[in-house]
């Protein structure tokens, strides 16, 4: 669940990812197709019935979402409709796949997917570049920041003002290392007497044992895995810090070419989904083992907690599932603006829609 900052490279690279989707309907019809010549003897009814159920299969739209990380929690309302056949009561052959080499909002951007799970900090940067990317968040996924600074008890660390002297570890990204530099002189901390490492994807309990003091994290994943291990760990939400960091971190996005050229697939993809988070949001357990049983690789323990603790996180207090506000989009990219972070002012108004969800 860790944030993908290579956007800032992704944007420059010319080779756009090409997704595979999976043309499962089609050779789902060829086979049945097979099997009733075979079967001639059963009869013209059993024939049409075949036929007419081909038909069905293969009517249904063809779309690939694809993540910004490897499967978690975050997904599992998607994994949800995809198994309990909201999708396909709305049209749609879902398939869901992994973050590739090139961005999630370029693959997006390029039409090789329809959908994509990224972050308010990636949009807002995407519209806002020289070159801008044509991304739409169409979902909040979480409605309130729960990512934040984490730090095993034994640190003492529980302000950013007791960074000073401390070692953190992190991906190096422009907006990280902004961010931690603001709340510590918000805090009235020197920002350098922190030292930053490069510590790339390497787990959070794994770093803090070797070389790091605190990290960033997502407390639904690391958190509650901190809970499962038995290790205090003090947090420090950004949400806590500042109201301008209480951003949207995951949302989907779609391009914009989508949503003009083919809003009733944007409309229908977002009623299965909507409905497949509500189903995680009133039964977790149970949408925890659907995850569970399309990512078996998946530490049981920990989908089964996390699900249970993001069950209240999903909607939180807004009046449906997905639902965002103008001032979290303005708010955030007038902090990024303020760090000069933004090549240029967002007009927050064109970079999300609550159009697509359900009433």
């Amino acid at each position: 669940m860790k944030k993908t900052w290579t956007i800032l490279l992704a944007f420059a690279l010319v080779v756009i990812l090409t997704a595979g989707c999976g043309n499962t309907a089609n050779e789902n019809g060829t086979q049945s197709e097979t099997s009733n010549n075979t079967a001639n003897g059963a009869g013209n009814g059993g024939n049409n019935e075949a036929q007419s159920e081909n038909q069905e299969e293969q009517s249904l739209k063809e779309v690939t979402v694809m993540l910004d990380w490897t499967p978690n929690t975050n997904h599992t309302g998607m994994y949800v409709a995809q198994s309990n056949g909201y999708y396909e009561e709305e049209g749609l052959d879902v398939t869901i796949i992994s973050a590739g080499e090139t961005g999630v909002e370029t693959a997006v951007a390029a039409g090789n997917v329809q959908f994509g799970v990224s972050y308010q900090e990636n949009v807002t940067v995407a519209r806002t570049s020289e070159s801008p990317i044509p991304i739409v968040s169409i979902a909040a996924v979480i409605q309130h920041n729960t990512s934040g600074f984490a730090s095993p008890a034994d640190k003492g660390i529980t302000s950013p003002t007791d960074f000073e002297g401390k070692v953190y570890g992190g991906w190096g990204s422009p907006s990280e290392i902004a961010t931690i530099q603001s709340v510590m002189e918000a805090d009235g901390a020197d920002y350098e007497q922190l030292t930053v490492l490069d510590t790339g994807y390497t787990e959070f309990f794994t770093a803090v044992e070797k070389d790091i003091d605190f990290g960033w994290i997502y407390y639904g994943w690391d958190g509650v895995q901190a809970e499962l291990k038995d290790v205090p760990l003090n947090m420090i939400y950004l949400r806590d810090l500042s109201e301008k960091l209480d951003y949207y971190t995951p949302v989907l996005i779609a391009s914009e070419r989508m949503i003009e050229e083919d809003a009733d697939t944007v409309k229908a993809f977002m009623a299965a989904t909507s409905k497949g988070y509500a189903y995680a949001i009133e039964q977790p357990e149970e949408a925890a083992n659907i995850l569970l049983n399309a990512e078996p690789d998946l530490d049981s323990e920990l989908v089964k907690a996390s699900q249970i603790w993001l069950a209240d996180q999903y909607q939180a207090e807004a009046p449906r599932w997905g639902e965002q506000k103008l001032e979290v989009w303005e708010n955030y990219a007038g902090w990024m603006l303020e760090h000069e972070l933004l090549e240029q002012e967002l007009d927050a108004e064109q970079a999300f829609t609550n159009e697509f969800l359900p009433q």
